[in-house]
């Protein structure tokens, strides 16, 4: 509900909703009434899991398999539609040059992060949550790690902004082609599972691993 009514939850989701509301245009009342409405008995999601009750092991597990997986094969994608419909479109269209950069610019980013999570951030909620200890961790803090992750999501979070403001909303132009179609639905798709992994990460795992290392050191009586 709050993705197609264009609230921030994943980078901006510890603002009041009052604010985020201001930021996205929208009128704070209306959106209430729209989220009570999605309360009401439905079918579950097809994931129908709520990651504050699992393991930290299985929710980094999780966002592994599903978020990192599509992003390793939708970005590619992306990019090889964005240069065939630069091809056939460029001229008639310049502001493909622009979304052409930042969706080049989003793909290393998100490369680098997603190798830094599974090589770093992600063994080491892992290990502290099975050896129960903290301390040591080759990156002191889990804080630390998590604390890059964050400023690259922030990073990320512009980028999209960007992506959606250059191509309308991911609106496709009157002449745009099959593959300008399928351009759109891959960046307006990245998109999307890209506020779902920043939202499971900035409100859920993270908060819960930083938890985690301040009940574990008051345990074992600080450093």
């Amino acid at each position: 509900m709050l993705e197609r009514l264009g609230i921030d939850y994943c980078c901006g989701g510890d603002q009041s909703l009052e604010l985020a509301c201001r930021k996205a245009g929208r009128e704070t009342g209306a959106v209430i009434a729209a989220l009570l409405e999605a309360e009401r008995p439905s079918a579950p999601e097809p994931e129908g899991i709520d990651w504050r009750n699992e393991t930290l092991e299985a929710l980094t597990e999780h966002i592994e398999r599903t978020h990192h997986s599509f992003m390793k094969r939708e970005l590619p994608r992306a990019g090889e539609l964005m240069a065939k419909v630069r091809l056939a479109h460029g001229e008639r269209h310049p502001e493909l040059a622009e979304m052409a950069a930042v969706l080049d610019g989003l793909a290393g980013e998100i490369g680098a992060h997603l190798l830094k999570e599974e090589r770093v951030l992600f063994p080491m909620i892992r290990q502290m949550e099975a050896t129960r200890l903290v301390g040591r961790l080759h990156c002191g803090s889990v804080t630390n790690p998590i604390a890059v992750m964050e400023h690259e999501h922030e990073s990320a979070g512009i980028a999209l902004r960007r992506l959606r403001e250059l191509s309308r909303g991911y609106q496709p132009p009157e002449d745009a082609c099959a593959s300008y179609r399928a351009l759109l639905d891959s960046l307006a798709g990245i998109e999307r599972d890209l506020h779902v992994h920043i939202h499971k990460e900035n409100n859920i795992l993270h908060p819960r691993a930083e938890q985690l290392e301040i009940e574990l050191q008051a345990g074992a009586g600080g450093f």
